[in-house]
């Protein structure tokens, strides 16, 4: 199915008439300004089939849920044409956290979406369109590719979207962030494009062979060469890499990974986030306590690594990623 960009142009849209109907509907712009009408500018057949196009557009996403966290987050269960489901997260500081696939194929074993597998993948639109719906209730001011899916395995699709969030969207490219596992092939066409975003990398261990075993289809490459990698993008974007780090107790929060840690992110041009495991009853999986996690984050800090503490948003709901979707399934079931 063509995008909405695809049939604004297959109805005649020039260059002007593209943007002003797609800041209409991620900014909200108005079509009508003080120096001119939308039916005075518009092409006739754009103006005739406008009204079913902005129909589309906002039946591509719809409310399914909504559940605020005490931390000012508030987790949004999407509905999607199709029936299918994803999740969205308002964030503090006008921030938003858009899913890019319903489901996941890199089967992160502490992860509740990658409990399901890859079931299909979103388009350009339903990934903008998550935008657009957050932003009917609050502002949204920066946009995290760190929800269901791994984005690297719908890049197009991806790249289409930050591409039009960084031009009609009007969110400032390093305010686009790009969270992946990694792999080689993506920092040179992350280059490539015409909006850079930043990057967060998930690296979760300094041991690969514990990331095989933690990511078990994610592409088989060291933790070594992928902070390298990223420390390469970040420099050459000046946007700081964000590695993430999601602590499970007795896992990853060791002292030999700590030692590990600090040797390899000593002089690197990026931040490390350590997030505590955002627990799931059917996951197996606990966050060690948050006393262990800030003396890890104060070693590091000694070590001469920026490193942040997050609470991962939602926790008082169990929101972490999948389990909003999950739930709702097993009540339909």
């Amino acid at each position: 199915m063509p995008s909405i960009r695809q049939r604004l142009r297959d109805l005649g849209a020039l260059p002007g008439h593209e943007r002003l109907v797609l800041r209409h509907w991620l900014q909200g712009a108005p079509l009508d300004t003080r120096r001119r009408r939308a039916e005075d500018f518009l092409p006739k057949s754009l103006r005739t089939a406008l009204p079913g196009l902005s129909e589309r557009w906002h039946d591509l996403a719809r409310i399914h849920g909504e559940h605020p966290g005490e931390d000012g987050s508030l987790r949004l269960l999407v509905r999607l044409a199709d029936g299918q489901t994803v999740e969205s997260v308002l964030l503090p500081r006008d921030g938003l956290c858009v899913s890019t696939q319903v489901g996941c194929a890199v089967g992160c074993l502490f992860c509740m979406t990658g409990k399901s597998g890859l079931i299909r993948q979103l388009s350009s639109d339903e990934i903008v369109a998550q935008v657009t719906l957050a932003r009917a209730r609050r502002r949204v001011k920066k946009v995290v590719f760190m929800g269901m899916g791994e984005p690297l395995h719908n890049l197009d699709n991806v790249m289409e979207a930050i591409d039009l969030l960084g031009t009609e969207g009007g969110i400032g490219h390093k305010n686009l962030v790009f969270s992946t596992v990694g792999d080689r092939p993506l920092f040179a066409r992350l280059q490539a494009g015409a909006v850079k975003p930043a990057l967060a990398i998930s690296l979760h261990t300094t041991d690969p062979a514990l990331r095989r075993r933690l990511l078990p289809k994610a592409p088989d490459i060291d933790p070594a060469e992928l902070i390298a990698l990223g420390d390469d993008y970040g420099r050459a974007t000046d946007y700081p890499i964000q590695y993430q780090w999601t602590l499970l107790e007795g896992i990853n929060d060791t002292d030999a990974e700590l030692e590990a840690l600090a040797r390899l992110l000593a002089g690197k041009y990026g931040m490390l986030n350590l997030i505590p495991y955002n627990s799931g009853s059917e996951m197996g999986f606990q966050r060690p306590s948050w006393e262990r996690a800030a003396a890890m984050a104060r070693h590091l800090h000694r070590c001469g690594v920026l490193t942040k503490l997050r609470h991962s948003a939602g926790q008082d709901v169990e929101g972490g990623c999948g389990q909003l979707r999950a739930r709702a399934l097993g009540e339909s079931a």
